[in-house]
């Protein structure tokens, strides 16, 4: 067991990522992935969505966002997954002023409705029954909004990701330096992948013929040298550092 909020924030933080950009990158409004960071998850509707969030969130820190959802379903979810968390966390006074906003806005709606349907029933019989002009009832035609293109990764941080394609490799990646903090290390499987991000790493791939590596969403070659020595990437390059 761990504290999913606070493991968020701290992984946010080692990266020197600021809400917003982590906002841009997951398309998931900085108030929820602040609430996330919290561990205030009656803010959002339901557990549904509560573990995609997280999932999303936990993926582009480059977690394991499969176990932060394990991890969430093991301490809160218990069989009613679509029932709506604010019925269970929040208090009765909060509840019942939403219950009267809500019957305030029905309210409301039905009163415009009644409204719009007397302006119809008026305008057909001044206009006749028999030269009904329904062409202003026709419902606006909604167009088609195009679908937005992926975020880019934040200026001056390496999104990279290694998916194991034609059989496994061992893969070990380090935050800053050869020697710095260990990100992941172990064998990537076929069909697997691992994802690092930073705005410096080192990563050493054993077997790289097995493997297809992307930067930012763009599919790179790594040099030779990262089967041995291992070589450094950055947002904008990728380069082996000279011998110490």
């Amino acid at each position: 067991m761990f504290e999913i909020g606070n493991s968020l924030r701290e992984a946010r933080l080692r990266q020197q990522l600021e809400l917003p950009q982590a906002e841009h990158g997951t398309k998931i409004r900085a108030k929820y992935l602040r609430a996330l960071e919290e561990d205030r998850f009656e803010v959002l509707p339901s557990h549904t969505y509560v573990k995609g969030f997280l999932r999303s969130y936990a993926d582009y820190l480059g977690l394991d966002g499969q176990l932060y959802m394990d991890e969430y379903n093991s301490r809160f979810v218990a069989g009613d997954e679509d029932l709506p968390l604010r019925t269970r966390r929040v208090p009765a006074d909060r509840r019942r002023r939403h219950d009267r906003r809500e019957s305030r806005v029905v309210l409301l709606a039905l009163v415009s409705i009644g409204i719009l349907t007397a302006l119809v029933i008026a305008a057909w019989r001044f206009g006749g029954a028999e030269q009904q002009d329904v062409r202003g009832l026709q419902p606006a035609q909604t167009t088609q909004r195009p679908t937005p293109s992926p975020a880019p990764a934040p200026t001056g941080i390496a999104r990279l990701e290694v998916t194991a394609t034609k059989g496994g490799s061992f893969v070990v990646a380090r935050r800053g330096s050869a020697i710095g903090l260990v990100e992941y290390s172990g064998t990537v499987e076929r069909g697997q992948k691992q994802r690092f991000v930073g705005k410096l790493l080192w990563i050493q791939v054993r077997s790289p013929e097995n493997v297809v590596v992307k930067r930012n969403g763009n599919r790179v070659k790594l040099p030779a040298a990262a089967k041995t020595r291992g070589v450094f990437v950055t947002a904008k390059r990728i380069f082996v550092a000279d011998p110490s």
